[in-house]
């Protein structure tokens, strides 16, 4: 069964549907499609129930969505101007629900009317990121210069945001643990950080190398943890559990693991996991890389891939 992926690639977007991947030579073929508003900046793909690719059109203050199987676009234009619309998570009935940066709300879409609700966020809570629903239906989403975590209820509409522990942390990239926990990335500092999905206390963990500035962060199923290190040229390991990971014949305590990527001198900007394979894409390099750890973390293996064309303002699946 082939299960779609989306990677985020600077101004382009890729879709990567993957059936196998062999580190010493992937097959991949690539093909391309031009989102219809030019200059939009498509942003954070997210796949919905249906199989539908949707995208975020940040300077055209607009949400696309693109049919895979037809290559059929449609937009669906916000309705407070200059929303800055930026990441954005789809529902279990479908719904779309989007992070608007630059208007201070998190906005659900209805894909079958169009109908639009704006969710305003508590004052000093001004830049919504990136949503991420956990398995209860519970939105969560980090802010970037308002330094504050936070949760919303569909249901009824509540919003409750928390304060990072450590100033300028800039929350980036969250994700959610199959046990429930929401994890984020402190772009601002070396941290991780861990919400309590009752009571909103965040744990924040120290990555080992003090100039680590996390950004994007993905599970994997065995529900550890892996983030992209935008400044150090590193992809990161941690795990969160009671239980040690072990190297060897040594046991070390649930603490982040740096491993250094091919090409150190990239912006690790997003990071995806297929199966036991995390997926990481170097805007500046334009490839894709596959990143294999064996248990036990004993070897890593990588792969890299090369997209057909420059950057543009289109979205490319790559099948392998």
């Amino acid at each position: 069964m082939r299960v779609p992926r989306a990677l985020l690639a600077g101004p382009l977007i890729w879709v990567a549907v993957n059936t196998a991947l062999i580190a010493a030579s992937p097959k991949v073929t690539i093909k391309e499609f031009d989102v219809p508003t030019p200059k939009s900046r498509p942003h954070d793909p997210a796949v919905a129930p249906d199989g539908s690719l949707w995208y975020t059109g940040q300077m055209a203050n607009k949400l696309g969505r693109l049919d895979p199987a037809t290559g059929k676009f449609k937009e669906f234009p916000l309705k407070t101007p200059g929303s800055g619309p930026h990441g954005l998570a789809a529902d279990a009935q479908g719904n779309i629900w989007f992070t608007a940066i630059s208007k201070g709300y998190i906005g659900k879409l209805d894909p079958h009317t169009g109908a639009i609700n704006e969710y305003r966020l508590p004052d000093g809570a001004d830049d919504p990121h990136t949503p991420v629903f956990d398995q209860q239906g519970i939105l969560w989403f980090t802010t970037q210069e308002s330094n504050v975590v936070g949760r919303l209820d569909p249901k009824t509409g509540d919003i409750k945001v928390k304060q990072v522990p450590t100033p300028h942390a800039i929350p980036y990239g969250i994700a959610v643990t199959r046990s429930g926990n929401p994890y984020s990335c402190e772009f601002g500092s070396n941290k991780l950080a861990r919400i309590d999905p009752k009571t909103l206390a965040i744990t924040e963990y120290t990555i080992p190398n003090s100039g680590a500035r996390p950004r994007r962060i993905a599970v994997a199923p065995d529900d550890t943890i892996y983030y992209t290190d935008y400044e150090g040229g590193y992809l990161g390991h941690f795990d969160p559990g009671p239980r040690s990971l072990k190297s060897g014949n040594r046991r070390a305590a649930a603490a982040p693991i740096l491993m250094g990527l091919p090409s150190p001198k990239t912006e690790r900007s997003g990071i995806a996991s297929r199966a036991s394979t995390p997926i990481r894409w170097s805007a500046s390099t334009r490839k894709r890389e596959h990143f294999r750890v064996p248990r036990f973390l004993r070897a890593a293996a990588w792969s890299e891939i090369s997209p057909p064309r420059r950057m543009a303002n289109c979205i490319w699946p790559a099948v392998g």
